[in-house]
């Protein structure tokens, strides 16, 4: 793994747990309920680890099952489109991992259909503006998340019609939609993966009914993989090795890359302990430069092969300035990117994921393609930091009871709300 030299508290398990990638993943018990926190692990393999491994997979399973006719992703791409024909709205929501997988839904459909009505928006404030008509997609893994359930009540009673993908339809917010795709399979690690992946997986399928154009399973389990290659691995070990005792991290995209920018940053924060925060390509040099150093570390996601040229004419700008002023730069990129970009401009080496083939529409090609790179880093990351990625620092007390204190507060002002 290039030489990582990780705490010895952290080193790869010597006796690694047995786990196989391509079998399915339990969902959730009966009756439903929501994950417990992920049982520890000393060292590499996390539960992350693994969860990552699975992908590939996963997603075939999801792609397969949602190309079925009268399927419920055939429901909603029914509902999609007919909301569109209407002229009222398409708004897909979701919390925190949720709300980049519902950024990145909202991406596949706008493309599927070429319809500007579809847009994404964060579920707090949807909960609080909800649309009067049209649909709202709520995203959402386990189907508990308070604010994406509020979110999907206020639109119901505000009129609109609604729908959620979710992994089970026995969880409460699938009691809140009248359409409820399942993804069936439950992330391990509560650094979710799968929970990112998975309604990316799902609107895949949708959008293939939408347009007629069926993906293949097999093409969206090779988009994934190619983030898992040896090489790919090692580039992730060595990028994670010179950035992990930076003060904090940037992250830039463009087009459909912005969601999978998005989720870095989460993934690094939460997975990493690393203080970051995400840009849009063009806004980074717009003052926010002012404040970086030889301590703030760059990555860009570079995979949308759309206006690629155009993209990466403003990428080589972004790189460049970072040079000037001396901070680390690293790159996840398709090789079409990848050949427009010189190499001294990520000083830290860059991922570079193959090309997916003409007919994966190119918002998929680059969510899912960008995937299983973006979570690699972030695990090597957390393990060069030595970190145990998988408890999202709940396993320490102040940070468990930081949450309950925040879950606690949301009940007590629904409660009065109520009264």
């Amino acid at each position: 793994m290039c030489g990582s030299s990780w705490p010895s508290a952290y080193a790869p398990a010597m006796n690694a747990i047995s786990f196989d990638p391509t079998a399915p993943l339990s969902g959730p018990p009966e009756p439903w309920a929501s994950t417990d926190q992920p049982s520890h692990r000393a060292g590499r393999p996390f539960h992350m680890t693994e969860m990552i491994t699975a992908e590939p997979a996963i997603v075939e399973r999801i792609v397969a099952r949602g190309a079925v006719a009268g399927s419920s992703a055939a429901a909603l791409a029914a509902a999609v489109v007919e909301s569109i024909r209407a002229g009222s709205p398409v708004v897909v929501t979701g919390c925190g991992t949720s709300e980049h997988g519902a950024i990145a839904v909202a991406e596949i459909l706008r493309e599927a259909t070429g319809s500007r009505l579809i847009w994404s928006a964060q579920a707090f404030e949807l909960s609080l503006d909800a649309p009067p008509s049209g649909l709202v997609i709520g995203v959402s893994h386990e189907g508990a998340t308070t604010a994406t359930n509020a979110a999907l009540a206020a639109s119901r009673a505000a009129g609109a019609r609604t729908a959620v993908i979710t992994v089970s339809s026995r969880s409460p917010g699938a009691a809140l939609a009248d359409i409820v795709v399942e993804t069936h399979e439950l992330d391990q690690s509560w650094c979710h993966t799968v929970g990112y992946v998975s309604p990316i997986a799902a609107a895949t399928s949708v959008a293939g009914h939408i347009t007629g154009s069926r993906i293949a399973p097999s093409a969206a389990g090779d988009a994934l993989r190619s983030g898992l290659t040896t090489e790919a691995q090692e580039r992730a070990g060595a990028i994670a090795d010179a950035l992990a005792g930076l003060d904090r991290l940037l992250v830039l995209a463009s087009g459909a890359d912005r969601a999978a920018g998005h989720e870095l940053v989460l993934k690094v924060e939460e997975g990493a302990w690393l203080p970051a925060a995400y840009r849009d390509l063009e806004t980074f040099l717009h003052g926010h430069l002012a404040a970086t150093d030889e301590a703030t570390g760059l990555v860009v996601i570079a995979t949308d092969r759309r206006e690629r040229e155009g993209r990466a004419a403003r990428i080589r700008g972004a790189l460049a300035a970072a040079r000037v002023i001396g901070m680390p730069t690293a790159a996840i990129v398709s090789s079409g990117f990848d050949a427009l970009l010189p190499a001294d401009l990520t000083s830290t080496g860059r991922i570079v994921i193959g090309e997916a083939p003409p007919d994966v529409p190119a918002s998929v090609a680059a969510l899912l393609g960008s995937a299983t790179a973006l979570q690699t880093l972030t695990e090597r990351l957390a393990t060069a930091r030595g970190i145990n990625p998988d408890p999202i620092h709940r396993d320490v007390d102040r940070y468990r009871q930081a949450a309950d204190a925040a879950d606690a507060a949301d009940a007590a002002d629904a409660a009065g709300a109520a009264s």
